[in-house]
This record gives C-alpha cells, structure tokens and sequence, in this order.
C-alpha cells in the first residue's frame, strides 16, 4: 500500500502544521534579524570572528533561542526534538552560522543535569547570556577516539586537584574563558573508571594554548598544556570517577545534530547555482555530473527523511540510540561529497587558494567566481568533519554492537 494514501490523523496533522509553522519563525528570523554581513559570510564560507558569532548569539537571545533545548527553569524554551533539529537545519539553510556547541550544547545540559545547585547558580547564566565562553577538553595526541586511554592527571590535595597533562585539537579553546576537561583521577581496573568531568578556568597559572594552523589556513584548533593547574575541588561536575558517564551523555547530545542537513542543502544548492552561471573546465562529462548532483540530492532526501522521522518519535527523555551514529556518518560523508562535486565543477580556479581571502571579510578569490576561496576552504576543513565528534569508524563499530551483537 502506498504511504502517501494513508490517512492522516488529526493530532497529526497538528503536529505537522506546528513543525512548518516553527521552519518558517527560524526562516524569518534569518531573513530580518540575522545581521546580514555575517549571514554572508557564511553563504560565502569565510571564517567568521568571535565577535561575528557573538552577534548572531545576541540576534539570537530576542527570542530566547540562545538554548532553546534547555529546560525553562534555566532559561530554555524546551524546545522539542523535532524543534531542536528544525532550527538547526532551517537556520544553517538561511545562512546563519554554526552555533559554536561548548556552552549551549555540550557543558550546559551536563551542569543541569549532573551538576550540583551552586554549579547551576554560576555557570549557566552566563552560558545563557554568551557572557563566558567554553571549549572541550578531551582528545589528547595518545587518545582521540579512544577517550579511554587518556593520560591528563588530576590528583587531590586538601580542597584543591592538581591537573597536569596536554590537550589537542581543541576546537577555538583560544576565545573561551572555561575548559570543560576530562581527567583521570584514579587507576582503576577499567579505565573508563577513573575518570571525572573537571570544570578549568582558563586564566588559571599553568594553563598554556599553542595555536594549530589547520590545512585551510584557519585558527580553528589548538593544543593545550596543563602544568599543576590548581582547580577548586567544588569545580568537578557530578561524582569523582564518574566522568564517563557524563561524556557519553554529552557525545550522545553532539551527535543528534551531527547530520548536518541544513549545511549540506546550502551547500548543494550553491553547487546547482555555480553549475548555472558558471561554465566548468574540469567537468567534461556534463551529463555524468549531472546523474552524481541527482545521487547526492537523493541521498540528501534520504538523510532528512530518516533525521525528521527520528526526531519526531524521539524521547528527549532517553539517550539516541545507534541512529545518531547513522546520521553523523550518512550527513559527514555527504558534507564531503558535495564540497569535492563543487571543486571538480570549478576545476582549474581551485587551485588557487590564499587564506587571507577567506579571514576577510568580503567574498573574494584571485581567480573564478568570487566565492572560489570559500568553496576551497569548505572542501579543505571539511575534510575533518568523519573525524570530530567521534570518528565514522568508530560509528560504525557503535552501530555493529548496538545492531548486529558484534
């Protein structure tokens, strides 16, 4: 029997009027309040400044959208799931940038839900009003994907811990204020055992950053060293050796939205809209480029499909389940797809690449359409995006033991 001719009950119907109703708030929110140079910075894949996204957090805070997931007792909206994913999707269509996770995302639902009253009263106003800014302390250069095997110490002495160890890749550490810091505090027998979740002042003696220039030229990442850090003890979050409990609830919050839809839906229609007005010296097969832009549109209708059924069923009151890992791999692998499409289209104007170009603050490339440089660096730090927030490798292992019993 054929979906489509099923019919659709009342409450249904509702909830769907209630979800385009939402979609077309965060689309006019991007077409009026979204300040518009920054908006097209993003369109033309520039990297954007601190204060560019602090502007959009403040654009943001009229309609009290800064952590519209979050809990009204602590400033939320309690937005829904499907709330949740319709605003990132709708916002990243229009143009808006991505919502830098550390505090809104990551440390805040952890202090909320794990943290003690006093840890409440402190860190979430300020997360709520971009006043304080947070960035993740977790892979280390012996432990990315395997946060297990991580070696950063923090021993306790009196009413104070000692952490001493590095940190690496940790992403724009250089603008925050807070480190949210996974440490180990003792040597059990499994090693997921002795870790806890350490909140670190970032001004604190003995904390170093070392900038890493990544392959697209920008200050995206950094190491850095922690050197006898004197942290108070009321700063660990939860219980003592409980740490990673908390960062499996924080991974599995980072990889609802890890599709990444509405960027890929830019990013396509982008590469229709260069197929257009801009003809191709790379590219000499049209039509079999044309059948490869018709692949990735299906398996673009795919992803949301399966990302909108996932929301609307899901209970915020339960941890995603292996369809999470489906989507960080489907969305990542797709972002990567239409961001190769787009230089092969562009062909000899790609190879030119000067970063000053994309750290401006206009759209401008030595050669091509003006937005060349910004399709470059899109492919370039794109190629992280199967990396970070847990490897597609080690989503699949996720899947086959969650799925399969392997």
């Amino acid at each position: 029997m054929n979906p489509g001719h099923l019919p659709v009950a009342p409450a249904a119907q509702g909830n769907r009027a209630a979800e385009h109703n939402f979609r077309r708030q965060v689309r006019n929110y991007c077409e009026t309040e979204l300040p518009p140079d920054v908006r097209e910075k993003v369109l033309g894949n520039l990297f954007l400044t601190k204060e560019d996204n602090l502007r959009f957090l403040r654009s943001l805070a009229a309609r009290g959208w800064v952590a519209g997931h979050w809990p009204r007792e602590y400033g939320g909206a309690e937005w829904t799931p499907l709330q949740r994913f319709v605003f990132e999707e709708e916002s990243m269509r229009c143009g808006a940038p991505w919502l830098i996770p550390f505090g809104v995302n990551y440390v805040g639902p952890v202090i909320y839900t794990f943290g003690s009253t006093a840890q409440k009263a402190r860190f979430l106003p300020p997360i709520l009003a971009s006043e304080e800014w947070w960035a993740q302390g977790y892979s280390e250069p012996g432990a990315g994907s395997d946060l297990a095997g991580l070696k950063t110490r923090a021993v306790r002495r009196g009413d104070h811990y000692f952490v001493t160890g590095q940190k690496i890749w940790t992403s724009y550490v250089q603008w925050a204020d807070w480190m949210f810091c996974l440490v180990r505090t003792s040597d059990e027998s499994r090693p997921q055992q002795g870790i806890s979740f350490l909140l670190i002042d970032m001004r604190t003696p003995g904390v170093t950053v070392r900038q890493i220039k990544t392959m697209d030229g920008c200050h995206h990442v950094n190491e850095v060293f922690l050197d006898e850090v004197k942290v108070p003890v009321e700063n660990i979050v939860g219980e003592e050796g409980r740490g990673w409990s908390y960062a499996k609830f924080l991974l599995s919050n980072e990889r609802i939205l890890s599709a990444e839809t509405g960027r890929s839906m830019r990013q396509l229609g982008h590469l229709k809209a260069l197929i257009v007005r801009t003809p191709s010296d790379g590219v000499a097969d049209r039509a079999g480029f044309e059948r490869r832009i018709g692949h990735m549109e299906l398996r673009l209708h795919a992803l949301r499909a399966f990302c909108l059924a996932y929301a609307r069923s899901m209970d915020p009151g339960q941890p995603p389940g292996p369809e999470a890992s489906i989507m960080k791999i489907r969305g990542s692998e797709l972002q990567q797809q239409i961001s190769e499409a787009t230089l092969d289209w562009l062909g000899s104007s790609a190879i030119v690449y000067e970063p000053a170009d994309v750290n401006g603050t206009t759209v401008v490339s030595p050669v091509g359409p003006a937005d060349t440089s910004g399709s470059i660096r899109e492919y370039l730090h794109g190629r992280a995006s199967t990396i970070y927030g847990g490897s597609n490798e080690i989503q699949r292992n996720i899947i086959s033991k969650a799925e399969l019993g392997l």
